[in-house]
């Protein structure tokens, strides 16, 4: 069996995490979201590819978080957390999911 890539799950935990913020209302709620699926990356990185390349993806992770709110002051929410998501994703995939498949 194949294992999971990363990356979509990386980018799809920021955008959920964002859409059950909004659509409850529940800032709290929408956090567990991004930290179940943020944890899930970390310990997958760990796991593949070691505590260096999980704690490198895990910064890219919290950096695109805080640039999200940066940005959506100028491109608006949904516009920066599809953004940060796509870098997000690409950054999972060139240091850890194009690896795994290349090994």
């Amino acid at each position: 069996m194949a294992r999971l890539p990363t990356a979509p799950v990386a980018a799809a935990s920021l955008i959920l995490a964002y859409a059950v913020a909004v659509s409850t209302g529940s800032r709290p709620l929408g956090s567990v979201v991004l930290a179940l699926g943020g944890l899930w990356c970390v310990q997958a990185w760990r796991r593949r590819h070691g505590a260096q390349t999980a704690a490198i993806l895990a910064c890219v992770g919290l950096g695109a978080f805080v640039a999200s709110h940066l940005l959506a002051l100028a491109i608006g929410a949904w516009p920066a957390v599809l953004l940060v998501s796509a870098v997000v994703a690409a950054a999972a995939w060139t240091q850890a999911d194009a690896r795994m498949l290349s090994a």
